[in-house]
């Protein structure tokens, strides 16, 4: 019966309830452990790491690109042989907090840079033709609870990630908010040797080891 093959945990579906997308200077540390302790709460972000504070509904997305190479054969229906050749990863979100780091970002501006009138206060960037490329370290956090309500950290770091594509902010009254949109596509760091990593932890994640079929093993 299917009854004895069945495996389903309800307790195993996870929510983005709330999170966050932090960006760092690339000359910023790399995320190392996300959590700490016994107790498996988050560990302090390294220096430099800055919320981007509030973003839109569609909170943090991501999506992939896989290229792939094949080779056929005679008399046969489907590749015999397949490669792949290229796989990127793209991230895109939508801020709504006008501040140095958005500005930054939407105008690819150094923050260095980016100084106010002492008298005015003003803010000005001029745009130049071509703007240079600027890499950043980006920790997109997404947060969940398990049944207990102990928090769950689901997380995608990327250690060198360029703005690839951009919403430029429109001026709309009504319910429209000021926003600044950008996609990131994520490279490969020399130094460190990957391009994305992936993290799981937290109280309630480790709740959920012996459900999820995880080995606890010792470093």
């Amino acid at each position: 019966m299917y009854a004895d093959l069945e495996n389903r945990k309800q307790q195993l579906i996870r929510k983005a309830l709330q999170g966050s997308a932090f960006f760092a200077e690339i000359d910023a540390d790399p995320i190392g452990d996300l959590t700490t302790g016994a107790t498996s709460d988050l560990s302090p972000l390294p220096t430099g790491y800055d919320d981007l504070g509030w973003l839109t509904d569609e909170g943090i997305a991501f999506a992939g690109d896989t290229s792939q190479s094949d080779i056929t054969s005679f008399g046969a229906t489907t590749p015999t042989r397949s490669d792949i050749t290229a796989e990127t990863t793209t991230l895109t979100v939508v801020a709504q907090e006008t501040k140095l780091r958005t500005i930054g970002l939407i105008t690819g501006a150094r923050e260095s840079a980016i100084t106010a009138d002492p008298t005015t206060g003003e803010v000005r960037i001029d745009k130049p033709e071509r703007p240079s490329a600027r890499y950043y370290r980006v920790l997109a956090l997404a947060v969940d609870e398990s049944d207990s309500g102990a928090e769950i950290y689901i997380a995608r770091f990327l250690p060198r990630a360029k703005v690839t594509s951009k919403t430029p902010p429109n001026f709309a009254g009504g319910d429209n908010a000021i926003t600044y949109g950008v996609t990131l596509t994520g490279f490969k760091d020399s130094v460190l040797g990957y391009t994305e990593s992936w993290i799981f932890g937290g109280p309630g994640w480790k709740e959920l080891l012996t459900d999820m079929g995880i080995p606890s093993t010792t470093p």
